[in-house]
């Protein structure tokens, strides 16, 4: 991993001493198996070319001591002794949530001297959270030789964000940027997290497009959406939905709310989507895999409703304009963020040319589009 000197001299000027460590986890965007991975289903993220960088040292003593880049340089510091969750800085929780899991393996845990940054845009569902809860779990391991494995600072990551954030994320985005490989895709079964990866044609390029709506119900309704999922689990008498399939459902439409049945619809159908388009990529199918994104992108809008008019928008114009050739959804929590297009890199400049001319003014908003590379993960 090349050094980012400007990290190493921001370090040097806090701590008045150089970094032993330097570490980089990514962000990640999920090509299709929307909101199934808390269902115990399928799902199927790349590790991007965006992430969270920290350089560090140890110390002597329980302190954790941060600076964070990104946030005009704001400093923060807590005991490993007394984590407690804090209002201000917001960011630091991130910092003390894997503080504190990591401290259940590995209670003799000394401090730190930390600098952070991150280019993963935020609020744009491409887990910036995740990529820095990540960084956070690998800085440590490389510290103090912790013996962490990916599989682990994934779970460590994914219970700091549950537990002590309050977000009740699924394992998807800890465990793609810890375990991401570069220029493939990963198929995780989130129920024993299993994993099989696939390379991503040569040819193609894997286009985000924020949509740069303002993602402000995401959490109460993820884990509004969480809960009926549960519900209509519940209903079917089944562990999780991945153990349901559509006659089951249809079997137990009147036990449960509308809403739950079309929630459990999206889910049994997307985990079957997602399979098959780690099939037809075998196979080189793009066909297959035009018409699977496009089913996705169909059932997150009207069974999930986690879709908005805008990103609707760009789905349906970057949709028409590469057809078969390639696919396109949104990707991401919901209500905002990102659309993710896998399409021929020879079609990229058309398709920005596209956007360009026609999103902002259908909807007064400006895109930011990257074009990414599938990447390898913190702990691979």
């Amino acid at each position: 991993m090349a050094k980012d000197n400007a990290l190493l001299a921001v370090f040097e000027e806090f701590f008045q001493h150089s970094p032993t460590i330097e570490v980089h986890a990514p962000g990640r965007v999920n090509l299709i198996g929307e909101h199934t991975d808390y269902n115990q289903g399928f799902v199927f993220p790349a590790a991007i070319n965006f992430g969270t960088r920290i350089v560090g040292s140890p110390r002597d003593d329980r302190t954790i001591s941060v600076v964070a880049v990104d946030y005009d340089y704001a400093q923060c510091e807590f005991s490993l002794d007394d984590i407690q969750h804090v209002d201000y800085p917001g960011w630091s929780n991130y910092v003390r949530g894997v503080c504190k899991e990591l401290l259940q393996d590995y209670p003799n845990l000394q401090g730190a001297n930390l600098v952070i940054t991150g280019n993963v845009p935020q609020g744009a569902g491409l887990s910036s959270s995740a990529s820095f809860e990540v960084a956070i779990a690998s800085a440590f391991n490389q510290l103090y030789s912790l013996d962490l494995n990916g599989v682990n600072a994934a779970l460590i990551g994914q219970r700091a964000e549950n537990n002590f954030v309050g977000c009740s994320c699924g394992i998807m985005d800890q465990l793609i940027s810890a375990m991401g490989k570069k220029d493939q895709a990963m198929l995780l079964d989130c129920r024993d997290l299993s994993r099989q990866y696939i390379s991503l044609p040569d040819d193609f390029a894997i286009m985000i497009i924020n949509s740069n709506v303002k993602r402000g119900l995401v959490d109460s309704e993820y884990n509004l959406r969480r809960q009926q999922c549960e519900g209509a689990a519940n209903a079917m008498s089944v562990a999780s939905l991945r153990e349901a399939d559509l006659t089951l459902l249809a079997a137990n439409q009147a036990n449960m709310s509308d809403e739950e049945f079309r929630r459990a619809r999206h889910i049994i159908t997307e985990n079957a989507r997602t399979e098959a388009m780690f099939a037809a990529l075998k196979q080189n199918d793009i066909a297959t895999v035009s018409k699977l994104m496009a089913q996705s992108h169909v059932s997150m809008r009207d069974d999930f409703e986690i879709t908005v008019p805008p990103i609707d928008y760009l789905v349906e114009i970057i949709g028409e304009e590469i057809g078969s050739l390639g696919g396109v959804r949104m990707t991401g929590g919901g209500f905002g963020g990102c659309v993710v297009a896998l399409l021929p890199k020879n079609l990229t400049e058309k398709v920005s040319k596209l956007v360009e001319a026609k999103y902002h003014a259908h909807t007064q908003l400006k895109q930011t589009i990257y074009i990414c590379t599938a990447e390898q993960g913190a702990f691979v």
